[in-house]
């Protein structure tokens, strides 16, 4: 059986043969590969996976997941060839960024911008009359 380094290196090149860049996960995977090898591992599993993706506390979660993600990708593809292979399950490590509220301006608020918007432009007669805030909308 191969080694999970050249093992990584050849889904890279497939997968960057078929147009992906890779780059992150790329140099991810070759850490996950030391990270193994240290350990001396001869297959992966999914504490193994978890424990590497947690490896640094310095980081934000959605950090662990991304990197958890990369050995996923890369366990689907080798568990072809090494049914020793776990493959992570989606969802182990699951993040979900918390989105910015919006602000919704007040209409009182909007005719503000607008005026201010307006002030800082030049004025040209186009033709059409005055322009105001609520001719501007």
């Amino acid at each position: 059986m191969k080694p999970l380094r050249d093992a990584i290196q050849d889904y890279l090149a497939l997968r960057r043969s078929l147009g992906f860049k890779l780059h992150d996960a790329g140099a991810a995977l070759a850490h996950f590969a030391s990270f193994v090898e240290q350990r001396g591992a001869t297959h992966i599993t999914t504490q193994l996976a978890l424990a590497w993706a947690q490896e640094s506390c310095s980081v934000q979660p959605a950090h662990w997941a991304q990197r958890l993600s990369y050995v996923r990708a890369f366990a689907r593809h080798h568990s072809a060839a090494d049914v020793r292979t776990e493959v992570p399950p989606a969802g182990l490590l699951p993040f979900h960024p918390a989105r910015a509220r919006p602000y919704i301006y007040s209409e009182k608020e909007t005719e503000r911008l607008l005026e201010s918007a307006l002030r800082s432009l030049p004025m040209r007669d186009c033709g059409h009359g005055p322009i105001t805030a609520s001719s501007a909308c």
